[in-house]
């Protein structure tokens, strides 16, 4: 697929009729484009089909690749006999992936169809007729959408081409690439747009954007251009709107908790017969002959395996940290990489290893009770009110407002069943924020792009590689050289040819 055929697709797939409802049936029919957005409910329909698009952009494959992956937080499980498409998820964790990477072009052209959804809603809504009371918030949902996915873009892939129209010739879809500032300037403006239009949070919360989500999304982009008082003024707004941290740290990630008062923006899934589950758990699972003694649902997964916490990672956690068995379990069992036989799941918090038993690690924040194969009701978490606090934290840090800092992140650990930081300086704290963001918001796509907004990514990854290379023979020799030159995904291939002006 290319830019033209994605953005061709979002027309076409909005002219066909959605549910209001995201959690709600797939489309039933259809209308033609030139009949169908003239009422309120239109366009909340093609909202829809944008938030759509956050699963394969935010949520999918790529993304725990390129977010989880690629940093010291996971590698894979390495299956020998098992070649072909698995060799281009770990040519990605080891960065020896090229443009030609099939889970790489996958997210760019997921975040450009959710684009070119939320520019068709932005082009036609104005012609429709409608009162403001209407097109406010409409306009605050698509703005804060076509944020969302050019900010993703921005910071994984850095200079990309800027659409910032409907397209309805192939033509208009040959852009060149836009600078990295200028991509800024409309995340920017798009996101005070919706902070203005969007509505305060109410609880329970409907998993569609708010005036707490587009106002987090704007003091995240704050805190990469690393305007932290700008961030710090969003992120004390977001704190005077209802958002609160559940007692229990576990229960953040339970089904029965989506859109809770910590959820701030979260991804949408159901389970059953509708097509609107989620299935990441079948990912991170160790690869088994039978999946039941681990999900409690029978099948078979071979190509799994991936997303597997590292030693390091695991070894990270302080004593006593709740966090520790609520993000990660151990699989035990018998047999080998890909003849893997589990008996059941049982906690990583003081095992001993046993005799003739192989327990494997994986990550279990996601594992919930379920009826069918790759068929799960867990949400993905986007923004958390936990987050907000710690990038609160690091924002006032950096302003050398070190005390404050310190109480908003003793509020974290505090949940955590940690005892408050000592730390009092600000290189200290700066260090320690960091290592309860990544405990914090472990397994949820953040840690590669912390690396990278801190200025860490090389000289950890070049760590990491190290290690890893000192553990496993099949890594090969180039994997984790030259980091600095690859902290940004290529632009995909086909897309150059197409279009010679990326190139």
């Amino acid at each position: 697929m290319t830019i033209k055929h994605t953005l061709l697709l979002g027309l076409a797939a909005l002219t066909t009729a959605c549910t209001s409802d995201f959690l709600n049936l797939p489309p039933q029919g259809s209308v033609t484009a030139s009949t169908f957005y003239q009422s309120g409910a239109d366009f909340d329909q093609a909202l829809t089909g944008a938030y759509q698009v956050t699963r394969p952009a935010l949520t999918g494959i790529s993304s725990w690749l390129m977010g989880e992956m690629r940093s010291d937080n996971t590698h894979y499980e390495y299956n020998g006999a098992l070649r072909g498409t698995p060799e281009l998820k770990e040519q990605l964790a080891d960065f020896t992936d090229n443009d030609q990477n099939q889970h790489t072009n996958d997210k760019y052209y997921a975040d450009y169809l959710g684009i070119a959804r939320a520019n068709i809603v932005l082009n036609r809504l104005p012609g429709a007729g409608l009162k403001a009371d209407v097109t406010g918030p409409i306009t605050g949902e698509a703005r804060f959408l076509r944020a969302l996915f050019y900010f993703d873009l921005v910071q994984y892939y850095g200079s990309v081409p800027l659409y910032l129209s409907e397209i309805s010739a192939p033509g208009e879809s040959y852009l060149g690439k836009s600078s990295v500032e200028d991509i800024y300037k409309i995340i920017i403006a798009d996101a005070q747009d919706a902070v203005s239009k969007l509505p305060v949070p109410k609880f329970p919360q409907t998993g569609r954007a708010t005036k707490g989500s587009a106002a987090m999304l704007l003091a995240h982009v704050y805190m990469v251009r690393k305007d932290y008082a700008g961030a710090e003024t969003l992120l004390r707004t977001v704190a005077q709107m209802g958002y609160t941290l559940l007692p229990d740290y576990a229960s953040v990630f339970s089904p029965a908790n989506k859109n809770s008062t910590e959820s701030i923006f979260e991804v949408q899934f159901q389970q059953g017969n509708q097509g609107q589950g989620s299935d990441f758990t079948y990912w991170f699972i160790p690869a088994s002959t039978t999946t039941k003694p681990i999900t409690g649902v029978d099948g078979n997964v071979s190509e799994a395996g991936w997303n597997v916490p590292t030693a390091e990672m695991i070894a990270a956690y302080e004593k006593g940290d709740k966090r520790l068995d609520a993000s990660i379990g151990l699989v035990e069992g018998t047999g080998v990489i890909g003849n893997f036989t589990p008996t059941g799941v049982v906690s990583i918090v003081g095992y001993t290893p046993k005799t003739g038993i192989v327990a494997k690690p994986f990550v279990k924040k996601y594992l919930h009770a379920h009826s069918q194969i790759r068929n799960t009701d867990d949400n993905w978490p986007i923004y958390r009110y936990a987050d907000a606090l710690l990038l609160l934290a690091e924002s006032l840090n950096e302003q050398s407002k070190t005390g404050e800092a310190v109480t908003l992140l003793n509020q974290v650990r505090t949940r955590a069943g940690l005892a408050p930081t000592t730390q009092t300086s600000q290189v200290q704290l700066r260090d320690a924020i960091a290592r309860d963001r990544r405990l914090e918001l472990a397994f949820e796509n953040k840690r590669y792009l912390d690396l990278v907004r801190t200025g860490k990514a090389v000289e950890v990854l070049t760590a990491h590689g190290a290690t890893l290379k000192g553990l496993y023979s099949n890594i090969q020799a180039r994997a984790y050289t030259d980091i600095g030159t690859k902290l940004l995904a290529p632009i995909p291939y086909r897309e150059k040819q197409i279009n010679s002006l990326l190139n």
